[in-house]
């Protein structure tokens, strides 16, 4: 018996919600950070774009394996902040857990449940 199935998804995608993770964790971070040393930030906003992008230095470029995936992140500082502060707070930024699991060796452990 040979039945197709039929998917229609409404709603984010798996990456919307990734990156969606990302700009959170990003903004809790900054927010945090900011807090503790008592620094005047009004606001956070982080946007991110996920796509497939050639390396910069893409040798092979012609192929489909040589794209790696890419999050532009933007994020948007509100506050009486130096710039010292702001280059600080970009800093810590890129230390937010979903960050540095993203950059992590991660491994993925499936198993077929009854």
């Amino acid at each position: 018996m040979n039945q197709q199935i039929m998917a229609e998804i409404i709603g984010p995608s798996p990456y919307e919600f990734l990156s969606a993770g990302l700009a959170a964790c990003t903004v809790m971070t900054i927010q945090m950070y900011a807090r503790r040393k008592k620094w005047e930030v009004e606001n956070v906003t982080c946007n991110i774009n996920y796509s497939k992008e050639h390396a910069l230095d893409c040798e092979a470029c012609e192929e489909d394996s040589a794209k790696i995936d890419t999050f532009a992140r933007e994020i948007k500082l509100r506050g009486n902040l130096s710039e010292e502060q702001k280059k600080r707070l970009l800093q810590i930024a890129d230390r937010c857990p979903v960050h540095r699991t993203l950059h992590s060796e991660t491994q993925i452990i499936t198993k077929l449940v009854d």
